[in-house]
């Protein structure tokens, strides 16, 4: 029997802990050797990750702070498994103790104790998006590795909450210009918009969904396994297994309906014998394979489903009631998501890339 908790086939990662349980972590295997990895190249990535960051995101205040426990040496990856740890610290269990007794709106309560027979209700334990710690902990890896042995460069920013929008070309966007603002858009006017709008939900004791553009530059033509793990599907796999995520789409994706053929059509051309593709409908991804354009998606994040207004439910008795949330939530998910998706992207990239070389060479 699979565990739902291990990710990819070379480069594997398996995460580990709950909200407020007393860590979470993730082993990875097959990072290649060699590879220089310390804390300080992991942490900025959690940084980016952590509560209690901005205004805009939950006060609960946790250093994410990360601690590599095994697999490397003196400064060095060894091949081996990796274990990276970061302990709880600002928990408080007790803000949960009514929800041992009732299933939440638009949460996992109800689906996970049909799946188990029993929860964690405290702070969603597993399905909590704490999870998700790990996961960038473990992209952090992968990024670095992509960068320095394949050139691979990936980002990733919001471009989209509630109603409003930004219509930058994604390929001009900058790191810098992301993290220029709280909310992580490089539109600086549609970033305030945003902002204005997260802090009008939150002080509604509401929340509000949205989009992020991922762009992953310098992909290796050529990765991707038909046919059942063709590179985008993998990517929208990982995608799907964030939490709040309803939906993926790469390249034109959901607008491709809309079009005829002779519009969406990536047309090749030839130039001092190097072949190149015109346009960028794809995504990135022909037949599941890359076609070495940047790979360019998007992934729409529900609207938070812990709200602080009154709502109705019912509880393990059958009956009907009535609860109003507590503890301390983000608003809108989006600012922290960014990183999250960026190592999805990269995990899933690490792996096609060493199983094309493990093909290939």
């Amino acid at each position: 029997m699979m565990a739902g908790s291990t990710l990819g086939t070379l480069f594997r990662v398996s995460t580990f802990g709950e909200s407020h349980g007393g860590c979470v972590g993730v082993v990875v295997d097959g990072c290649p050797p060699g590879l220089a990895i310390s804390e300080d190249d992991i942490q900025p990535d959690l940084d980016r990750r952590r509560p209690g960051q901005s205004s805009i995101t939950t006060p609960r205040k946790e250093t994410d702070t990360i601690s590599i426990l095994s697999g490397v040496f003196e400064g060095k990856t060894t091949g081996t498994p990796i274990l990276l740890l970061a302990h709880n610290k600002d928990m408080r269990p007790g803000d949960y103790n009514e929800l041992g007794q009732l299933y939440r709106p638009s949460h996992a309560d109800f689906t996970y104790e049909k799946k188990y027979g029993f929860r964690d209700w405290r702070g969603s334990g597993r399905a909590s998006a704490r999870e998700t710690l790990a996961r960038v902990a473990a992209g952090a890896i992968a990024k670095k590795y992509l960068k320095e042995h394949c050139g691979v460069v990936s980002y990733a920013y919001v471009s989209c909450v509630g109603e409003h929008e930004t219509t930058i070309d994604p390929l001009s966007v900058t790191t810098e210009a992301i993290e220029q603002t709280i909310v992580r858009c490089p539109d600086s006017s549609i970033a305030a918009k945003m902002i204005r709008l997260i802090e009008d939900v939150r002080d509604d004791g509401d929340s509000i969904g949205g989009i992020i553009q991922g762009v992953i530059q310098g992909v290796p033509r050529g990765l991707g396994e038909p046919v059942f793990d063709k590179l985008h599907a993998d990517l929208g796999k990982a995608m799907l297994s964030i939490n709040a995520v309803k939906g993926f789409e790469i390249g034109s994706g959901f607008s491709c309906a809309r079009m005829r053929g002779s519009e969406h059509n990536d047309t090749f051309y030839a130039e001092d014998g190097t072949i190149s593709v015109r346009s960028n409908h794809a995504g990135g991804v022909l037949g599941g394979i890359s076609t070495g354009m940047p790979i360019l998606f998007r992934v729409a994040f529900k609207p938070v489903a812990t709200i602080l207004k009154e709502q109705d439910t019912v509880n393990r008795k059958g009956e009907n009631v009535s609860f109003r949330a507590k503890g301390r939530h983000d608003p809108c998910v989006l600012p922290r998501a960014v990183p999250i998706v960026e190592a999805m992207g990269a995990l899933i990239l690490m792996d096609h890339v060493l199983r094309h070389k493990a093909q290939n060479q």
